[in-house]
C-alpha cells in the first residue's frame, strides 16, 4: 500500500474522494487544509532560489522544516534590518519551521538524516559536492528513504565541467544573453533589478517538485529533480531564444520599445509618464481613433499594419510624444482604458505597494512576528476555490523551533535532544536571532 501525499493510501482513492466531491454541492467540500497539507520538506538551501521554492511549497500547506547552520543563512546578514532581523530575510522565509543544525559533527549529521527519512521532499541549493561531504546526497539518501523527492539547485548543473562553478543571479543574466537585451542601444547592457533568475528557478524548482509528487502517485518511487540558475536565464530570454536558433538574428536592446511590435513604449504627459503596448493592428486602430482622436495616424500607410509601425517606430513614437505631452497622465489613462489600450502609470515601488490594484487583490497583509511584535507580508497571487493557502507564518528566529521539531516530527524524547545538544548537533534556540552583526558573508 503506497503513502500518498495527501493522506490517501492510492490514486485511485484520492480520485474516488474527488469525483464524490464533485458530485455534491461545492459548499460541501472541505475547506480547512491547504493543498499540500502532510508533506513534510526538510529545506538545506540558502539565499534566494532554494528558500524562495520552499516557500512556495510552505504558502501551499507544506510543512517545511528549514534547516540552518548554527551561524544561519547567510541572508539573515542582508540589510535592510529591523531590530537585528534582515528584511530579505523575512521576505522569502515565511511558513517555515527553524532548524539549526551543524552538519559538520557527526551528531548534527544523525539529526539530519533522521529528519531526511521523515520527508517527502529534500531541498538543496549547496555548491556541488557539498551535500555528499556532509552524508547527505542523493545515493544515500534515496536509498534511506525511496519515496523521497530530492531537489537540488545549482548554477550550471551537477554534473559537467561547469559544475563546480559559484553562480549567481546577475552573472547568469550577463552570461544567459539577458542582459544584453536590456536597456538602451547606445548604452550598456543593464541587469534586472529585483533577482529575477532566482525568482523564476525557485518556481521552476516549486513546479518540478510537484510533478514529482505526482508521479510518486503512480510509481511510489521518490526522484531527484534538478534545475539550475543557467537553464532558467536561458529560459528568461523567452521566445527570443528561439527566434535566434531559427533565424540566427541576434536580439538586441530596444530600451523601453520592442522590436517585434510597435507602438510599445514609455511616454511622458504634462505631469508624470505612462507605457502603453500595442501589440496588434486592432488595438492600434483604437489608440488612434479612440484616444487620440487621429483617424489621419490610423490610415497612414506607414503605420497601417505592425510591419510598417516598427519600419517606422522612431518616427511614429515621436509623434506619439507630442501628443501625450500635452496632457497629463490621469487624462491619458482614462481615455486609453477606455479604448481597450493596455496601458498604465509608471510607479515607484511605494507607488505601486500602496495601489488601488495591490489593495483590491489583497496582496498585502501584516502578521506577527515573535520578536518584532508586527511584519509587512506580501501574499502570493494565488488563490484555490476550495482549499485556503496556509496562514502567514514569519520567518522563524534562529534555531526557534528546533526542539518542537525533533520532538514532534522526529519523536525525540527529551534525553535524546538533550544528548544531541551535548553532542554538538545543535546550539539552542535561547541564543537568540541572528544579529547583523554576526558577521556572516555570501560563500
Amino acid at each position: 500500500m503506497r503513502d500518498s501525499p495527501c493522506g490517501y493510501d492510492t490514486p485511485n482513492q484520492a480520485l474516488a474522494q474527488g469525483s464524490l466531491m464533485n458530485s455534491s454541492d461545492a459548499s460541501q467540500a472541505p475547506r480547512e487544509k491547504p493543498p499540500l497539507d502532510g508533506l513534510v520538506i526538510a529545506d538545506f538551501s540558502h539565499f534566494i532560489a532554494g528558500p524562495y521554492a520552499t516557500m512556495v511549497l510552505g504558502d501551499l500547506g507544506a510543512k517545511v522544516i528549514k534547516v540552518e547552520s548554527t551561524e544561519g543563512d547567510a541572508f539573515r546578514a542582508f540589510p535592510p534590518f529591523v531590530e537585528g532581523e534582515g528584511v530579505p530575510y523575512l521576505w522569502g522565509n515565511r511558513n517555515k519551521l527553524g532548524v539549526t543544525l551543524d552538519l559538520k559533527s557527526q551528531a548534527g549529521r544523525a539529526v539530519a538524516v533522521d529528519l531526511v527519512r521523515k520527508a517527502d521532499v529534500l531541498v538543496e541549493n549547496f555548491s556541488t559536492g557539498v551535500m555528499q561531504r556532509f552524508g547527505l546526497g542523493w545515493p544515500e539518501m534515496s536509498e534511506l528513504n525511496p519515496r523521497l523527492v530530492y531537489c537540488s539547485i545549482s548554477a550550471y548543473g551537477r554534473e559537467g565541467p561547469h559544475a563546480h562553478r559559484l553562480g549567481f543571479d546577475s552573472v547568469v543574466q550577463a552570461e544567459s544573453g539577458f542582459m544584453s537585451m536590456t536597456g538602451f542601444p547606445d548604452q550598456q547592457p543593464t541587469r534586472a533589478g529585483p533577482s529575477v533568475m532566482d525568482l523564476g528557478t525557485a518556481m521552476m524548482a516549486a513546479n518540478a517538485i510537484q510533478a514529482a509528487l505526482h508521479a510518486r502517485y503512480r510509481t511510489g518511487r521518490g526522484q531527484k529533480v534538478e534545475v539550475s540558475l543557467f537553464g532558467m536565464a536561458v529560459q528568461m530570454l523567452g521566445y527570443f531564444n528561439t527566434t535566434y536558433l531559427a533565424t540566427g538574428r541576434i536580439p538586441h536592446r530596444a530600451g523601453n520599445s520592442q522590436v517585434t511590435a510597435a507602438p510599445i513604449g514609455y511616454f511622458d504627459t504634462a505631469d508624470k509618464p505612462i507605457y502603453i503596448t500595442c501589440a496588434n493592428d486592432r488595438t492600434f486602430q483604437r489608440l488612434m481613433v479612440q484616444a487620440f482622436e487621429r483617424p489621419d495616424l490610423a490610415a497612414h500607410p506607414d503605420f497601417s499594419t505592425n510591419a510598417e509601425r516598427v519600419k517606422h517606430q522612431p518616427r511614429l513614437l515621436a509623434v506619439m510624444q507630442e501628443i501625450f505631452i500635452a496632457q497629463p497622465q490621469e487624462h491619458w489613462l482614462q481615455k486609453l482604458q477606455a479604448a481597450g489600450v493596455p496601458s498604465g502609470a509608471v510607479r515607484t515601488v511605494g507607488e505601486a505597494m500602496t495601489s488601488s490594484e495591490v489593495e483590491h487583490l489583497g496582496l498585502v497583509e501584516t502578521i506577527s512576528h515573535p520578536t518584532l511584535g508586527s511584519i509587512p507580508n506580501v501574499k502570493l497571487p494565488v488563490t484555490l476555490s476550495d482549499t485556503p493557502l496556509a496562514a502567514a507564518r514569519a520567518a522563524p528566529v534562529l534555531g526557534s523551533d528546533t526542539t518542537a521539531v525533533l520532538t514532534d516530527v522526529l519523536g525525540y524524547s527529551g534525553d535524546r535532544i538533550a544528548a544531541a545538544r551535548a553532542a554538538g548537533a545543535f546550539v539552542a534556540a535561547e541564543q537568540g536571532p541572528f544579529a547583523a552583526e554576526s558577521g556572516a558573508t555570501r560563500s
